[in-house]
């Protein structure tokens, strides 16, 4: 493998953790909204609740509980995502495609391969490390003594719709904002231009598939197993016991995380690309 092949990875890698780092309270407050539901005495009902409440019982260092596990995923899987989506997109576009096609299913084949690889079961000890208010270590001891290997790929189809239709909507998002930006490669992109392009794409995506994280947190939470029998069971259950609106939980929240996060690895990764590549050759 010729050398080049490593920049995309290694530069999505490098901004895959400066983005987890800059914005996991924003998650962390998310996934708890969403895992709670409609109780009659929730803890707290909005983001900056969360946060108030967070911060009070738990101090500031609880709005980082369950950073560890997806800053182990993070490097990897923004590694894999961009990797994966310059390989694909190269190869799609030897086809007759249109342009957003190519960038769209591109993105959909990255998002697959790293949900599978990555994001279940990170994602999977992410929620249940939350939920129990636990470390890293302790929330892996328990998800394996509670279900054994499988209970680490819980909720594995609604991730991987997640995951392949976020990339999907992102990547066909930023390809036709970078198009219009650089006058078709003509000029070159500027961090501040390639922060808002992902920030447009975080929210594009957000919007997009919010009903498939919602059932991915739920799958992944303490006791799913008992709960609901699949994904489907648990879109069900939603729907009866919260409506529609169950569909978008913790919707705020995702978008005070995804927007800003999303144009950050954008920015990232467009900056580090070019100085990766120098250093590989």
């Amino acid at each position: 493998m010729k050398q080049m092949d490593f920049s995309a990875p290694l530069a999505g890698a490098l901004a895959g953790g400066i983005e987890a780092v800059c914005v996991w309270p924003t998650e962390n407050v998310k996934t708890q909204l969403q895992l709670q539901g409609k109780v009659a005495n929730p803890k707290f009902t909005s983001f900056s609740g969360g946060v108030a409440y967070i911060a009070k019982n738990q101090g500031v260092r609880g709005l980082y509980t369950g950073l560890v596990p997806i800053l182990i995923g993070a490097l990897p899987k923004a590694g894999i995502k961009f990797g994966s989506y310059a390989f694909f997109n190269k190869r799609l576009r030897e086809l007759p495609l249109h342009r957003s096609m190519v960038d769209f299913s591109a993105g959909l084949c990255a998002g697959a391969l790293e949900a599978v690889i990555i994001s279940v079961p990170v994602e999977t000890i992410k929620t249940k490390t939350i939920e129990m208010n636990c470390g890293f270590v302790e929330g892996s001891k328990r998800t394996f003594a509670e279900s054994g290997i499988r209970g680490f790929y819980k909720g594995v189809v609604p991730t991987i719709l997640k995951q392949s239709s976020n990339q999907g909507l992102r990547f066909t998002f930023v390809g036709r904002y970078r198009e219009i930006i650089t006058n078709n490669g003509e000029k070159k992109i500027t961090p501040i231009q390639s922060l808002v392009g992902g920030m447009g794409a975080g929210c594009f995506s957000t919007l997009g598939n919010n009903p498939f994280d919602v059932i991915k947190t739920k799958m992944q939470g303490l006791g799913s197993g008992k709960r609901y029998s699949g994904s489907v069971d648990c879109a069900l259950k939603i729907f009866q016991n919260e409506g529609l609106g169950g569909f978008y939980s913790g919707l705020l929240p995702r978008l005070y995380r995804v927007v800003p996060g999303q144009g950050i690895i954008f920015m990232s990764y467009d900056m580090l690309l070019p100085l990766v590549s120098s250093r590989l050759h």
